[in-house]
């Protein structure tokens, strides 16, 4: 069902490079963004592309606000609850770079950077997570990809998922914020591909 559903982006995928080996972009990787409503199903799709493609992954999820950058200000701002700039430094620039580069996770639940990852240049680069067609990243990808979740369906996935006490928090603070950044934006309409 689910490869189904994703046939497109496998046949974008693979088209881009098969452009890549015949020396048709001037670039030595895709990168590829999956951005979308919350709970439906980016995570799952970077895993199975994982499994399918031998590529790197990046969750936008490492790279919420650090405390001192959550000011009222920055929560304010279209986009602003993840750290684009960030992101744009050590993730995008490392990848232009085409060398070995290294970038921080950050824990939500310790307020900290937890682990630093070190990552070797692939071919094909994952991109997933809401905030990831940022303006100041969306020029960065060679395949954009929107996945949409309908609220009621929305709503039950997070439940599952994250159970009452965060069901609330998502609800009432998080889903509005991305709505907010996807309408303001309109991100669906910046992809490439919208499932």
């Amino acid at each position: 069902g689910d490869f189904c559903r994703y046939f497109e982006v496998f046949c974008r995928i693979d088209e881009l490079l098969k452009g890549l080996e015949q020396g048709i972009h001037q670039k030595n990787h895709v990168t590829v963004a999956i951005d979308g409503n919350c709970c439906a199903g980016k995570s799952s799709l970077a895993a199975m592309l994982a499994e399918i493609y031998d590529c790197n992954v990046f969750h936008m999820d490492d790279f919420f606000l650090t405390p001192e950058l959550r000011t009222e200000d920055r929560l304010n701002e279209t986009g602003g609850n993840v750290d684009y700039v960030r992101f744009r430094d050590e993730v995008i620039h490392g990848l232009e770079s085409g060398c070995e580069f290294e970038y921080r996770v950050y824990s939500c639940a310790k307020k900290a950077m937890e682990r630093t990852v070190c990552v070797t240049p692939k071919k094909l680069n994952i991109v997933e997570g809401s905030y990831s067609m940022h303006p100041t990243l969306a020029d960065h990808y060679d395949l954009r990809v929107f996945l949409t979740a309908e609220a009621e369906e929305q709503s039950r996935r997070i439940l599952r998922r994250n159970g009452p006490a965060m069901h609330s928090r998502f609800m009432e603070e998080w889903v509005p914020m991305e709505n907010r950044y996807f309408r303001e934006f309109g991100i669906a309409s910046k992809c490439d591909i919208v499932i």
